[in-house]
């Protein structure tokens, strides 16, 4: 499975209920966009629609702050 960088904003957008625009590198949590209840769904999002098993030490803003973060994360799991 894959996950692209429109499938990701388009989820954000939509089921976490942002209204501004979303740009690769805009900080969703250190901004206070999101906030660790939007993490659960988001992280249940990315396992399933990348087909990957995200451990919790990873969740960190280093991995998870920006769509371009998640998806770089995404890939190192390959």
């Amino acid at each position: 499975m894959s996950l692209s960088k429109d499938e990701l904003i388009r989820y954000i957008r939509s089921e976490l209920n942002i209204d501004t625009v979303l740009e690769g590198d805009t900080e969703l949590f250190s901004t206070g966009m999101l906030d660790s209840v939007a993490m659960v769904g988001l992280i249940s999002f990315v396992e399933q629609h990348a087909g990957v098993r995200v451990q919790p030490g990873d969740v960190t803003l280093e991995n998870f702050d920006s769509v371009d973060a998640i998806l770089a994360y995404v890939q190192s799991l390959d």
